[in-house]
């Protein structure tokens, strides 16, 4: 917590100088009782003052005067307000190897769910667009505030062959550019946009190697945050879906191990984030993470009303405690 004006909690002085003020008028009030002569009165008064309930209500006297003390110098709490941010990119792997199944319902499935949960988290004045890759990138919905087009954009994607990395994130660079031309940079000096792109594999198609394609997002001021999917007991059968067989040489089984080295190459060259995902959870988590972490920064918001609503509280208390116990005021 910090202050905007922290000068003022010299006020906090105030509450020693009011006990001290107590305490002495308590000593008066004692050199007072020595007066009479009536010992059973006498003794009634010394036992009131050794009550420790006498004391409540000043400490909650002083307690409010803190409280108070510290709402003038106008506390500001930390807290995640909006950020400035005006596209995400959805970049999607939708190679063959998006079949397997070691990734429950298949990996595919799990990142479909996954970027469902996320556009529940980003704002709705935030634009969310989607491009897939397998052997070439396709831009499936432009960037749009609209929710229902991205779910619908969502429920097209389908394996293929091939894995283009480089292309893909060639053209979700493009894709978020045209989405935020004119608009002013960020105060880190990046355009207000960012890619997540989600893998399962190394490259094994397109022109531009995957470190050329994050070249180009950095040179356009674009972060890109990767998430690689998948486990290492991932197995694909290409007989299954692939018309039959493979090279003519009927059902094979093979591995398919994601690649998180080249997705973590990505996200640092850019000033982006890595993250892995093993189980549908997973993915749900790391977009649930990048959901908030884009769309909001660090802020601060004032929270006097906050300590002077607990002062009048306690200052409330005091009186009430003064007038129950003690028959007057701390």
């Amino acid at each position: 917590m910090t202050f905007a004006a922290p000068w003022l909690l010299l006020v906090l002085l105030a509450v020693p100088v009011a006990l001290a003020a107590a305490i002495w008028f308590e000593r008066g009030r004692a050199r007072y009782a020595v007066t009479f002569t009536n010992l059973d009165l006498l003794a009634s008064v010394v036992e009131q003052k050794t009550s420790i309930r006498r004391w409540v209500p000043l400490v909650l006297f002083l307690l409010a005067l803190a409280t108070a003390s510290v709402a003038v110098a106008r506390p500001q709490a930390h807290v995640a307000v909006p950020a400035q941010r005006a596209t995400i990119v959805l970049l999607v792997d939708v190679s063959g190897s998006m079949r397997a199944n070691d990734v429950k319902p298949t990996r595919l499935g799990a990142a479909q769910a996954a970027m469902s949960a996320f556009l529940d988290r980003v704002p709705t004045s935030d634009k969310v667009g989607l491009v897939s890759f397998s052997r070439e990138p396709d831009i499936l919905v432009e960037p749009t505030t609209d929710r229902d087009i991205m779910r619908q954009g969502l429920q097209l994607l389908y394996p293929d062959a091939g894995t283009a990395i480089g292309d893909g994130i060639a053209v979700a660079v493009q894709v978020a550019l045209q989405s935020v031309a004119g608009a002013p940079r960020n105060a880190d000096g990046k355009v207000p946009a960012a890619i997540i792109l989600l893998s399962d594999g190394a490259q094994t198609r397109g022109v531009l190697q995957p470190l050329q394609g994050a070249a180009k997002a950095k040179s356009a001021g674009i972060r890109i945050y990767t998430i690689a999917l998948g486990t290492n007991h991932g197995t694909l059968d290409l007989g299954s879906g692939f018309g039959g067989g493979f090279n003519g040489f009927g059902s094979q089984r093979i591995a398919v191990l994601p690649d998180p080295a080249i997705l973590k190459a990505i996200s640092q060259a850019t000033g982006g984030q890595a993250y892995t995902a093993s189980s549908a959870d997973e993915a749900k988590r790391a977009y649930r993470t990048l959901g908030t972490s884009l769309t909001t920064r660090p802020g601060k918001r004032e929270v006097s009303s906050w300590f002077a609503g607990a002062a009048a509280l306690l200052l409330l208390g005091a009186v009430a405690a003064s007038r129950l116990w003690a028959g007057r005021l701390p």
